[in-house]
């Protein structure tokens, strides 16, 4: 009896099988996104975003600090006072201080110099702990991204020193270190990357860059808080375990920059909703 023609037909068998196996868990990994991005859009008409938005706006227009005055009329990069649209172009430079500032750091810059606080009061706990209300910082955010809503990511990379922050962005984001020789690009470099059962986007994919920077700041629901881009890249790092970023470092901001230019061209939709 030969046993060539048999072993064949197991042989082809088990690639079949290996094959259906392979199909049916990629079938189901789909289905699994697909029913995420559907319990999403479901929370999305209910935003707890929403509240946080609004208190934002009271605290933008509210006069406050030393010098008793409103964050009116903070320049955003389109002109002093102009919200709208202003953080779909954010991290840019900035001639008054000489930097690249992303959304966060510029928002401490309007603290210092239009209502008077000191550095270190307008950078002192940016983000909210659990249970905690939402910080000042984290409130202001989700007003004026929300004003960004809908508005195309133009984020430029023109000035020296912005094309400067976008290749040190650039280094961070490929750097590897820590315990666990982790890089940003170990997570979002390749495709087909998750934790437990949240995609990972691929920044080198430009839809899937623009689709991942379009959606932060958003609403946390397993923190029941609103998180912004700079507590974004800080989780990050500690998921890696670097040691925690100093708030609105120029890294940080650098590495926001390299991720917005990579995104030019998508449509902003913060605040979303994430898990």
């Amino acid at each position: 009896m030969k046993l060539s023609p048999i072993i064949g037909a197991l042989a082809r068998a088990g690639c079949l099988l290996a094959a259906m196996a392979a199909g049916g868990a990629a079938h189901a990994q789909a289905s699994a996104a697909d029913e995420i991005a559907r319990y999403r859009q479901m929370l999305q008409d209910g935003n707890p975003a929403e509240l946080v938005v609004m208190r934002g706006e009271g605290l933008w227009k509210a006069k406050g600090g030393p010098k008793q005055a409103s964050l009116e009329q903070c320049d955003l990069g389109l002109g002093p006072g102009v919200v709208k649209g202003a953080y779909a172009q954010l991290p840019r430079y900035f001639a008054d201080a000489d930097q690249v500032m992303d959304f966060e750091s510029r928002l401490a810059h309007c603290r210092v110099t239009l209502q008077g606080l000191s550095r270190e009061d307008a950078v002192k706990n940016p983000f909210s702990g659990a249970g905690q209300r939402q910080t000042d910082n984290e409130a202001l955010t989700a007003y004026v991204v929300e004003e960004s809503r809908g508005m195309k990511i133009a984020v430029p990379n023109n000035h020296p020193k912005e094309k400067a922050a976008f290749e040190r962005g650039k280094y961070l984001f490929y750097m590897r270190g820590g315990p666990y020789d982790f890089a940003c690009s170990t997570c979002h470099g390749v495709d087909g990357q998750r934790i437990r059962l949240q995609d990972l986007p691929n920044f080198e994919d430009p839809k899937a860059a623009q689709k991942a920077f379009a959606q932060w700041p958003a609403y946390r629901v397993s923190q029941g808080a609103l998180r912004t881009m700079q507590w974004r890249v800080n989780d990050c790092f500690r998921q890696q375990r670097f040691p925690e970023p100093v708030f609105i470092s120029q890294g940080t901001v650098d590495l926001i920059h390299y991720l917005g230019v990579r995104a030019v061209g998508g449509t902003m939709e913060s605040p979303s909703i994430k898990r």
